[in-house]
């Protein structure tokens, strides 16, 4: 009698890994494909924001609410369940800060490129160790 609850509370509890695991890896897919080469234009190719001009400052504020939200979430997602991906937990934290540093830097361009590149390629290689990681299973 115990045996079949096991195996379906086993079963039960799988699935609904299998389930955490996938929507955190569209939700990684999407921070890479979308928003950090959303940041990699904005830095290239965007506006630059003046710092010290209030108007500018609001608009950031308002524009960048929403990306530091996402990161936060993601963060706090690949912190539950760190014992199943291929990285280790100060790397989530690295990546987390990495990619809140470049939101500021796509805005106000106040670092020289070679810099904004060393953080896109940290955190892309951390994403990208990720995906790989579930792209072969």
């Amino acid at each position: 009698m115990n045996d079949w609850r096991n195996r379906l509370f086993h079963d039960t509890l799988s699935s609904l890994v299998g389930e955490i695991m996938e929507e955190f890896i569209a939700f990684t897919k999407d921070l890479k494909e979308n928003l950090l080469e959303d940041l990699f234009y904005k830095y290239t190719e965007g506006r630059k924001f003046n710092r010290k001009d209030y108007d500018d400052f609001a608009i950031v504020k308002k524009e960048s609410y929403p990306l530091f939200d996402q990161i936060e979430k993601w963060e706090t997602e690949a912190q539950a369940i760190v014992h199943k991906l291929p990285i280790f937990p100060n790397q989530i934290t690295n990546t987390k800060d990495n990619l809140e540093i470049m939101i500021l830097h796509s805005y106000f361009h106040d670092v020289r490129r070679k810099r904004f590149m060393e953080l896109y390629h940290s955190v892309l290689y951390n994403f990208d160790l990720v995906l790989d990681q579930f792209d072969a299973q």
